[in-house]
């Protein structure tokens, strides 16, 4: 629920998740009949743990990559995929796909320069920022906002309302009280929490669909896009690719890919991160989507007693969520994707695939709890596909984590 402390640190490791795309492929054996294919990227959530190593941030606005996928024994890899990558949202946004650069480059130009709109407009750490001015006029007064921001803030009370305020939008009232950064981790007492946790309240978010206005009725209060921008930016870019005639791509951004098509005739695969190191115990199959992960290993750290303090907070506490370790979440659109994933994680498994089974909207989950017990729902069927044997239903190697 809370955002990056580090954006600096963030685009950096970021940025080594992009240069790894290729040895990614070479691990899983990309396009090799016998073994797991995970095409292009695996799902993490917003950023990366604190102690993964980073490497140095590129200076160019925008980074081209090759695209070449490391040939397997058994036969010829895929096609290399035309890739853009650049810098946006905190974090690094990465496009490919197989249509001829003719077509590819100003089609994915157009979508990078939507994104970048887009954070003009919705992040919250932008003072000139529409969602920004929202905060600001705080138990003061409505704020008439574009179509963008209304569609958005909408999903969010949506998926607020549904998880019955597992997912909050008006979380950024905890904004900055937890510090994961190595070196200056930082926990707040419970007296610095609770008066915050108190303005942490969706219900007090008033909307005003004919005038187009959004209005936070108590003083103090604060929504964060950070749980839900990053989908709905996925999304708008996937119709600029679709209506440049571009049809068959995955975007990355964040902890959330979005797909669309297929890779070499057959769906997209993505692996799902084992919580604990670097390898994947399975991935989903899609050819249209969006996933979405949140886990306790992005921002992290362990205190000296072995407990483990991460970024997903409990809106309602204001504390680290103990009862998830990872939620890998499948919905037709980024923009609820990303705010179901956290709303997931943060009721844990059983409850989330109450909520899930409950509501109209249609999304499917993997998701481990403390045990590393593998728990999905039940339409996920066939698209999971395990890489690892799970031990009594558990993911092995998440030992004493």
């Amino acid at each position: 629920m809370m955002q990056n402390t580090s954006v600096h640190s963030s685009l950096q490791l970021s940025f080594r998740l992009v240069l790894s795309l290729t040895l990614l492929c070479g691990a899983l054996a990309c396009g090799s009949e016998s073994e797991p294919e995970v095409n292009e990227v695996r799902v993490e959530g917003e950023g990366t743990s604190t102690n993964r190593e980073s490497v140095p941030s590129d200076s160019r606005e925008e980074r081209e990559e090759d695209g070449e996928e490391n040939p397997t024994d058994e036969e010829a890899p895929p096609e290399p995929l035309f890739t853009r990558s650049r810098p946006l949202m905190g974090t690094v946004f990465v496009i490919r796909t197989d249509a001829p650069p003719q077509i590819a480059a100003p089609a994915l130009r157009r979508a990078f320069a939507e994104i970048e709109r887009l954070e003009t407009v919705l992040s919250e750490w932008r003072d000139d920022s529409e969602i920004s001015r929202i905060n600001a006029q705080a138990g003061r007064e409505a704020v008439r906002v574009s179509e963008d921001v209304f569609a958005v803030v909408k999903a969010g009370v949506d998926v607020s309302r549904w998880s019955e305020g597992a997912f909050d939008l008006s979380w950024a009232a905890l904004r900055g009280i937890y510090d994961f950064r190595p070196g200056r981790q930082r926990i707040p007492s419970r007296a610095e929490v609770r008066p915050l946790a108190r303005l942490v309240d969706w219900t007090q978010i008033e909307l005003n669909e004919e005038a187009r206005t959004v209005f936070l009725r108590r003083e103090g209060m604060a929504i964060g896009t950070g749980g839900i921008a990053k989908g709905y930016a996925l999304d708008r870019a996937g119709e600029i690719l679709v209506e440049a005639g571009v049809e068959n791509f995955m975007l990355f951004g964040g902890g959330q890919v979005q797909v669309h098509g297929q890779r070499s005739g057959r769906a997209w695969r993505v692996g799902i991160q084992h919580p604990r190191d670097q390898s994947y115990f399975g991935f989903l199959e899609s050819n249209g989507g969006s996933l979405s992960t949140s886990g306790d290993y992005e921002h992290f750290f362990v205190d000296e007693n072995g407990k483990r303090w991460h970024h997903i907070l409990n809106p309602q506490t204001g504390l680290p969520v103990e009862g998830t370790v990872s939620v890998t979440l499948i919905a037709e659109s980024g923009l609820y994707a990303d705010a179901l994933s956290t709303a997931a994680f943060v009721l844990g498994p059983e409850r989330a695939k109450e909520m899930l089974e409950r509501i109209e909207y249609e999304a499917m989950a993997v998701m481990l709890n403390p045990d590393c017990e593998v728990i999905s729902t039940d339409n996920v069927g066939d698209a999971l596909n395990l890489t690892v044997e799970l031990e009594d239903g558990r993911v092995p190697g998440c030992e004493g984590s």
